[in-house]
């Protein structure tokens, strides 16, 4: 049986900015939760078509992009994980996605979508900034038994998504005062 998560968050930050922070795969052990202990084991990139916007620094993984990324499943685990997943799509300033190749689930499909959005401060100025939407879709493994596991897997996501946002929401500015 298939699962969707969706998750949101806006950023008082250009699109381009923002999508190039999530482009860049070294961004991602920082965006999890400190006890998963996440930690990229191997990478072959693919370059990202040319960006029609402004070059920002650091690297983006285009489609075809595939990292292997090992994590502890639970706090203390002596347990690591690996999940292996490839880019699937990606288009500057817009949307990419990975898929798992092998990994804990039976399947998933996680698309990042970025959209230019501005939102009025307490005084009712418009600031500009970017909306971020995550997408998973899954499939929990082991058939019926798998399905016990539900109600973790939910909360371990809106958990790992929350942590993400506010990890987000501190490193974002440092990359975004580090292009001034």
């Amino acid at each position: 049986m298939s699962n969707t998560y969706i998750a949101e968050q806006w950023l008082p930050y250009p699109i381009e900015i923002v999508f190039a922070f999530f482009a860049n795969p070294e961004n991602l052990p920082r965006l999890m939760p400190a006890w998963n202990k996440a930690r990229i084991e191997e990478a072959s990139f693919a370059p990202p078509p040319p960006n029609p916007g402004r070059r920002l620094p650091g690297i983006a993984a285009g489609a075809g992009t595939r990292l292997t990324l090992s994590f502890r499943p639970f706090p203390y685990s002596p347990l690591r994980l690996p999940w292996e997943a490839e880019i699937s799509e990606f288009v500057w300033n817009d949307h990419f996605c990975d898929t798992q190749l092998r990994g804990p689930f039976a399947a998933w499909n996680h698309c990042h979508r970025l959209r230019s959005e501005s939102r009025p401060d307490p005084s009712g100025t418009q600031i500009p900034g970017t909306h971020l939407q995550d997408e998973v879709r899954y499939e929990l493994p082991f058939g019926a038994i798998g399905s016990l596991a539900k109600p973790f897997i939910a909360f371990q996501m809106r958990s790992t998504f929350a942590y993400r946002h506010a990890r987000t929401a501190e490193l974002l500015p440092l990359m975004a005062a580090s292009l001034r």
